[in-house]
């Protein structure tokens, strides 16, 4: 049987500030991403949201909203990894400056393209801005990350 992972990011946005909040991120995936983490056995894609975002910054969100999926498959092995992606503007609480998974701040919305960017993540950009598509998919293996196609 071959192994699934399951993980989250959501966009927490205020939309009077035109802010985002991002997570500088120093372990995986290192760089500027928007908050996120695992599914844990037996636990709901969203609230595994709530709580990774609650973990990462120190905010409780709410009514989150699809933005879509990302499946990547790996063509040697059969893994599958899936990344379910929201966002949300209700938000409460006491920002974080960090946690071990990095610094967390806000940020306009329009700075965040001029950002150090985790890889892969400025192409995702327009499924949480624009809702421009609703699943990324893309191949990889131990010789090659693939393109993301998105659809």
């Amino acid at each position: 049987m071959s192994k699934v992972t399951l993980t989250n990011m959501c966009m927490i946005y205020d939309k009077e500030a035109n802010k985002v909040l991002v997570q500088e991120r120093v372990k995986s995936w290192k760089g500027i991403s928007f908050p996120g983490g695992h599914v844990e056995d037996g636990e709901s894609l969203i609230d595994s949201a709530i709580r990774e975002v609650r973990e990462e910054t120190g905010l409780t969100i709410s009514s989150l909203e699809s933005c879509g999926i990302i499946y990547w498959y790996n063509d040697e092995t059969g893994e599958k990894f899936f990344v379910f992606n929201y966002r949300t503007d209700i938000f409460s609480g006491e920002l974080l400056d960090k946690t071990e998974e990095g610094r967390v701040f806000w940020i306009d919305k329009d700075d965040l393209k001029k950002l150090p960017l985790s890889e892969g993540m400025r192409e995702r950009l327009p499924m949480f801005f624009e809702k421009a598509y609703s699943e990324g998919f893309g191949i990889w293996n131990k010789d090659n990350v693939g393109q993301l196609i998105w659809l």
